[in-house]
């Protein structure tokens, strides 16, 4: 089962989701003092449509949690880049941070996944988000939702 974090004490609040893990062994990894925060245990389904983009979490109510639709466009090689840019940024403070986190070597190894993609080969607009982009390529995908 898969575990959606959202901020404590405020069912039925917008704008409260903030991470995710896709199970137990990754929830404990991550670095959150789990107490202040609602943690969410649903299907692995709902994990993987949010980590590729299909949906999003808008707010929870007791443990059930309301989803709606998402969409990408990346119409530019630019505007791609710029969103990776930014992903790298939190990720590289990461990796600064915790290296001696059991998912440090993952991180790591997306990092450089990231750095080494050539935007020149991707068809633009790009309909589908970055997580999905790489799933279709049989390449490791993760969520900036999942980042510890």
């Amino acid at each position: 089962m898969a575990f959606f974090i959202f901020t404590g004490n405020l069912d039925n609040i917008t704008g409260t989701f903030y991470r995710m893990a896709e199970d137990q062994s990754y929830l404990n990894n991550m670095n959150i003092t789990q107490s202040i925060y609602k943690i969410i245990e649903d299907s692995q389904s709902n994990f993987e449509t949010v980590k590729y983009g299909t949906k999003f979490p808008i707010s929870y109510n007791e443990n059930t949690i309301t989803y709606g639709d998402s969409s990408y466009l990346f119409s530019t090689k630019e505007q791609l880049n710029n969103y990776i840019n930014y992903y790298k940024k939190d990720i590289q403070q990461f990796l600064d941070n915790n290296k001696n986190n059991s998912l440090f070597n993952t991180w790591q190894n997306y990092y450089n996944q990231l750095n080494s993609l050539n935007l020149n080969n991707i068809s633009y607009p790009l309909n589908t988000s970055l997580e999905q982009y790489f799933k279709d390529q049989n390449q490791t995908s993760l969520s900036p939702l999942q980042l510890p």
